[in-house]
């Protein structure tokens, strides 16, 4: 059985030996209290970092759930006027803004084939 990445080679009998993949302190090395609390340090710092970039990711989920909560209330303010707006004409009358809207339509459509016909010349 030959395998790529293989941790454990026979020797001879029943001894094996790492080849590779070797974790953990290494053998013979003491650590001192300066390498501990260096790596406890190294530990508070990436702690500190990651309760700041939780936190920037929670402000920015808020700014965006505030936006869209807002675009639901304009989106529901347009709604109600478009009812409002229909109920009108199903009355027969005609609102004044719906008039206004239809003129500002006209208008923009004139002015796209204007320069629509300016671009072409």
């Amino acid at each position: 059985m030959c395998y790529a990445n293989e941790l454990f080679t026979q020797v001879s009998g029943d001894k094996e030996e790492r080849k590779e993949g070797r974790k953990g302190r290494k053998p013979g090395r003491k650590s001192s209290k300066i390498d501990m609390k260096a790596k406890l340090e190294r530990s508070r710092q990436s702690a500190r970092e990651c309760r700041a970039r939780k936190k920037i990711r929670y402000q920015y989920l808020d700014e965006l759930v505030a936006d869209r909560e807002k675009a639901v209330l304009q989106l529901r303010k347009e709604l109600e006027m478009y009812t409002q707006w229909a109920r009108a004409l199903d009355e027969g009358h005609i609102p004044e803004a719906a008039l206004k809207m239809v003129e500002e339509e006209k208008r923009k459509e004139r002015e796209r084939l204007a320069d629509r016909d300016v671009n072409r010349q």
